[in-house]
């Protein structure tokens, strides 16, 4: 692993939404922040949680993403593993070829 950035995103159902907003706030060693968006999630592995879901027919998402180091994000996604055992989070990272701020 590297210190080049990269883009971590996770799919985090609605009903786990602020349990891993809370979570990622309190890993300041590695998270400075992210950028969280709603999603509608849809394919075969999705779960339909709710009613309201099945009716919809699609299951209620966020998806949160933050730039961090690459050895950063395995090691989030190592403490993902063990905090959310069993959630099926799904994520996935790319490179970022440049980051910055407009001031």
């Amino acid at each position: 692993m590297t210190d080049q950035p990269v883009c971590l995103t996770l799919i985090v159902p609605h009903q786990l939404r602020d349990e891993v907003f809370d979570y990622l706030a309190e890993q300041t060693d590695l998270v400075s922040g992210f950028t969280a968006s709603h999603g509608a999630g849809h394919g075969a592995e999705v779960r339909l949680q709710t009613a309201a879901e099945r009716v919809k027919g699609h299951a209620d998402q966020t998806a949160v993403q933050m730039i961090l180091a690459e050895r950063d994000a395995g090691s989030l996604l190592d403490r993902l593993r063990v905090s959310f055992a069993g959630t099926k989070l799904a994520y996935w990272t790319m490179p970022v070829t440049e980051f910055g701020k407009i001031e």
